[in-house]
């Protein structure tokens, strides 16, 4: 039986591809921040073969635990990086995590004898900072790809920009070691939202659902994305997850990373569709999808369909 350790399995996107994972036959290592705090990850208990999962307590910025929890691993996936909007100290809590977790992790992952797959978790401001807005030079005509130049921008969120930094270290990894003896590949998600598998109150992405269902504004950034009802791009949270599982099990992809988005709507359509009212416009496609349809087999749901799942 395979193994495979989730860094991250067991929130919103990583609950989820856990749950791909043990349906499908494998061994299943979930990493936890606090071992004690089992609300956290009880949820994943209840999945069909949880008696093929083991829970163990990770600090990705601790390399002697990363070691630790890769070992025997053919499949690793690095989804453990904080998402937060509201943020007090950046460095400490988005930047030092996400950055230097990466470089610990890609260190730590030369060094194995058994992974075959390295899988990250990235984000669309690997590609565009700026999200949900649009990068500099963009109109809403256009389409975003793979093909484009990641723009970069000091005035994005502490999140994003900790986030493209930390794919730019996986791509000077790449470089840097032509001769690997696993496969590297990367998603990038737009905004993902959808049904929740816990009851976790913690998440930010079933947090944003919430407050844009009810029109809620606890800070000038979600404000700001009222006023200007800005064209939202989204995904589902399953869609996410089954294409990472395409991504871990796929092989000759190495290097690439995959933009993961269905339609574009308007702030105030969203919130329409998550009280189960009919948008007043069109949806558009602003990030291409075309790449993980082609190499994945991924078809995505309506956008509508996620959001009254929520």
């Amino acid at each position: 039986m395979k193994k495979v350790g989730i860094i991250g399995g067991s929130g919103f996107i990583g609950s989820y591809i856990t749950k791909q994972f043990l349906e499908n036959g494998y061994e299943v290592k979930v990493s936890t921040t606090d071992i004690s705090k089992e609300e956290k990850f009880q949820h994943l208990r209840k999945f069909q073969n949880a008696n093929h999962l083991e829970i163990k307590e990770l600090d990705v910025v601790y390399k002697m635990l990363l070691k630790s929890f890769i070992k025997g691993c053919d499949i690793v996936i690095h989804g453990g990086t904080p998402f937060q909007l509201d943020v007090k100290d950046p460095k400490t809590e988005l930047f030092d995590p996400t950055i230097k977790g990466t470089e610990n992790f890609l260190e730590v992952v030369k060094g194995s004898k058994t992974i075959k797959k390295v899988v990250f978790i990235a984000s669309v401001a690997a590609y565009n900072t700026n999200f949900p807005l649009l990068p500099e030079g963009k109109t809403e005509a256009d389409q975003i790809t793979e093909n484009d130049v990641p723009f970069m921008s000091e005035q994005g969120h502490p999140y994003a920009q900790a986030k493209f930094i930390a794919n730019q270290v996986v791509d000077k990894f790449i470089a840097d070691n032509p001769n690997l003896p696993f496969e590297i590949t990367s998603v990038s998600p737009v905004g993902v939202m959808g049904k929740s598998l816990s009851n976790r109150q913690d998440s930010t992405s079933t947090g944003i659902q919430f407050l844009f269902k009810n029109k809620i504004a606890p800070n000038p950034f979600i404000q700001m994305l009222y006023d200007m009802d800005v064209l939202w791009a989204l995904v589902d949270v399953e869609d996410v997850a089954k294409a990472i599982y395409k991504v871990a099990t796929t092989k000759n992809i190495h290097g690439k990373n995959y933009l993961l988005s269905s339609e574009s709507y308007r702030v105030s359509d969203v919130t329409l569709m998550l009280n189960h009212q009919e948008p007043k416009n069109q949806s558009k496609i602003i990030y291409q999808n075309r790449l993980a349809a082609e190499d994945l087999g991924i078809h995505f749901k309506p956008v509508k369909e996620t959001l009254n799942n929520y």
